[in-house]
């Protein structure tokens, strides 16, 4: 798995000695956890079943979104839109009409 800018690398399947593959786990486990949290205030946690933590090669974080519904990958995409144009405006996102 990669990037435009190289920065996502392949995940990792066997662990090499000096990576800080933990680190680079927990912080994805805590960001997918956030995420995890925000989808089930809105009601969408069953629209992202696979969504998990990971590492890649060189011990950097991943948050796996899982396979998706169409449907819900344009949601998601509305709801970042809308946070992040609320942000703009300097309200909330919690200002953001709903989806």
């Amino acid at each position: 798995m990669t990037d435009r800018r190289g920065v996502v690398a392949k995940r990792a399947e066997d662990f090499m000695p000096g990576v800080p593959y933990v680190r680079g786990w927990n912080r994805a486990r805590r960001s997918a956890g956030t995420l995890a949290d925000q989808l089930v205030l809105l009601g969408l946690d069953s629209d992202f079943p696979g969504l998990v933590a990971d590492v890649n090669v060189f011990g950097d974080g991943l948050v796996q979104l899982g396979t998706v519904r169409p449907e819900a990958a344009e949601l998601l995409a509305k709801l970042i839109t809308a946070g992040l144009e609320a942000e703009r405006r300097g309200g909330s996102a919690r200002e953001a009409p709903a989806a």
